[in-house]
């Protein structure tokens, strides 16, 4: 399936006007940013559902709490780095603090795939902010398919969430008929040797390298984790404890993200040899998706050689 190929930020738009179709509560607001986050889809059709805040993040997350309380389910979109970052305050006191708000932050131009934009425009340490809010779901959807099924899921729970969706085209790796369940990790390769825990455009990595290993004779599981919060604990131990031997891949800080979630549940539960994939600590920089991938290491190369170092 891996030959198929779309942007999951595209998919975001399709899921939200689609969505709008199905439930008239839904209501959608962007910060001036309206065609990069793909959310013009749903203002097309739904003109008096859909509210441009401007350049103005923190008052786009306080109209979002309203919105909320007046019983709709708002969508607040914005670049990553302005929703969970310039935002913050008002995520964490006017959205979660006051009885976990029914608002939904979906924000795209994660990560350091955001390209030429550079370091400022990159955000490689909003799922660490997220996950630290308590009573805030967060999503990261591997694919086109996932993130419209994270964004039908979303909707259904009740409390604020927070979905890290993709800019560039990649590859689509998940099925139609995937039942995606919000807390629970799936496994979309067994193997007895080391357990690869990757999200968002990670798990596309990690299946490549799977593959490759599979024809050196090393057997590695893959285990796309679409939800660093709630996380599914049950999963990853059974996982951890079949191999002994954990990689996490993500494309945000080893601080706080999903190597950090694993290795939390890990070291109460059951120690076990670990290696994190990810941005060591360090802001990003401006170039092509592709080349920022390879610079910070980012590719299935290096998950292969970590896996075979670890053997």
């Amino acid at each position: 399936m891996m030959e198929n190929m779309k942007s999951p930020r595209i998919a975001y738009g399709e899921a939200l006007a689609e969505l709008g179709e199905k439930n008239e509560k839904v209501v959608v607001l962007d910060a001036d940013l309206a065609h990069a986050t793909q959310t013009a889809m749903f203002a097309e059709r739904f003109k008096d559902r859909f509210f441009n805040m401007g350049i103005a993040e923190q008052n786009l997350m306080g109209v979002a709490a309203g919105l909320a309380l007046s019983g709709f389910i708002p969508f607040a979109s914005t670049f990553a780095i302005f929703g969970a970052g310039r935002a913050f305050e008002q995520i964490r006191n006017t959205i979660c603090y006051p009885n976990s708000l029914n608002v939904k932050i979906a924000v795209t131009h994660a990560g350091i795939t955001v390209g030429e934009d550079g370091g400022s425009h990159q955000a490689v340490e909003d799922i660490s902010l997220m996950r630290s809010l308590p009573n805030m779901t967060v999503m990261v959807p591997c694919d086109a398919v996932e993130t419209k099924k994270a964004v039908f899921a979303a909707s259904r729970i009740e409390g604020p969430v927070y979905i890290r969706i993709a800019r560039p085209v990649a590859p689509i790796i998940t099925s139609e008929e995937y039942d995606f369940e919000p807390g629970r990790a799936k496994v979309v390769k067994e193997g007895s040797d080391a357990a690869i825990f990757a999200t968002g455009l990670m798990v596309a990595k990690a299946l490549e390298a799977a593959a490759e290993l599979e024809n050196r004779g090393i057997s590695a599981s893959v285990v796309n984790i679409h939800t660093i919060k709630p996380l599914d604990v049950e999963t990853i131990l059974r996982e951890a404890g079949k191999t002994k031997k954990v990689i996490t891949v993500e494309e945000h800080s080893i601080i706080g993200g999903l190597g950090s979630a694993v290795a939390e549940v890990l070291i109460e539960n059951m120690p076990v040899k670990m290696k994190r994939i990810g941005i060591n600590d360090t802001f990003g920089q401006s170039g092509t998706p592709d080349e920022l991938l390879q610079h910070y290491g980012l590719t299935a190369e290096n998950i292969i050689e970590s896996v075979k170092e670890m053997l």
